[in-house]
């Protein structure tokens, strides 16, 4: 996956309070060791519509969703999206907080995300499928 800066999805996202809280914790942790990442995920959280996690409808990507994602040239990919210590590329578990995985983070089947990577070229994908994960407790 490229590194990318400066994501801006243009929808309105929806986050369990779950996640919320936990996602939150995160971001300002790492404010002082990673801003420009904090402050995306943070940004996020900010303009997020905060629901329970029991009421969240299903097709909502939420940590630990499985995600079907198409890009522009039509070819799909199925990511993982995690918390960092559980992220390998390899098997296709995408950290919350690289670009894409702050993007994705609310999204819902349908949405485009898009973020810019660091040349500044507009990078994009739309959620096809989420597979929601089992209700329970969530590693942060």
């Amino acid at each position: 996956m490229q590194h990318a800066i400066g994501l801006r999805p243009s929808s309105q996202i929806l986050i369990s309070d779950t996640d919320h809280g936990r996602l939150t914790s995160l971001a300002r942790a790492l404010l002082d060791r990673t801003p420009e990442t904090a402050e995306e995920l943070l940004s996020e959280m900010d303009r997020a519509v905060i629901t329970d996690a029991a009421a969240m409808p299903a097709g909502v990507v939420r940590m630990g969703s499985i995600v079907t994602v198409r890009a522009d040239g039509g070819e799909t990919q199925r990511i993982m999206l995690v918390y960092p210590g559980e992220a390998d590329i390899a098997e296709n578990r995408i950290s919350v907080l690289t670009p894409m995985g702050t993007a994705l983070i609310g999204a819902t089947i349908g949405q485009a995300v898009c973020w810019s990577s660091r040349g500044g070229r507009e990078l994009s994908v739309t959620v096809e499928a989420v597979d929601t994960p089992p209700s329970g407790p969530q590693r942060p």
